[in-house]
């Protein structure tokens, strides 16, 4: 993944910009500007947050185009990741059984779960227009992003 700064700096960044800050919404609209701002090739980067009452994923802070505002667990990309548990690297989100298409013009996503002593919190949604956007190690960059964030919320 190309990026204008080294990975690390970003999460050293992300980790300052949160510190001592409690609002959840203010950490998460700053994460989701911060990875739209640093990273090529990405048309969205925000949250679905995991309401459990509904046992669906709703829309929070993000960077992009409007998007679908509920999410059922297991649906599409987001869902299956939330569901799962487990990050979900998608080359062609055309050919992913179920894909919810909120914005025509994503080709490849990348999902990460959010998880805080072992409660889902909600997941990390990154979208690019480019098929084959997301490597295993841009996998694990945001994986390490995704932690830094949880400390913070």
């Amino acid at each position: 993944m190309m990026q204008t700064i080294p990975m690390h700096l970003i999460n050293k960044q992300l980790d300052s910009l949160l510190e001592g800050e409690t609002e959840q919404t203010a950490n998460l609209a700053n994460a989701s500007a911060l990875l739209y701002q640093h990273f090529s090739s990405v048309n969205w980067a925000g949250f679905y947050l995991y309401a459990p009452k509904e046992n669906e994923l709703v829309l929070g802070p993000f960077q992009g185009l409007p998007a679908c505002v509920r999410i059922p667990m297991g649906k599409g990309v987001c869902g299956t990741a939330a569901q799962n548990l487990e990050t979900q690297r998608i080359a062609d989100v055309h050919a992913f059984p179920g894909h919810i298409a909120c914005d025509s013009a994503s080709a490849s996503e990348i999902v990460v779960p959010l998880v805080k002593d072992g409660v889902l919190l909600g997941v990390l949604d990154v979208d690019s227009p480019e098929q084959n956007r997301f490597t295993k190690e841009d996998q694990e960059i945001f994986e390490e992003f995704a932690s830094v964030l949880l400390k913070h919320i």
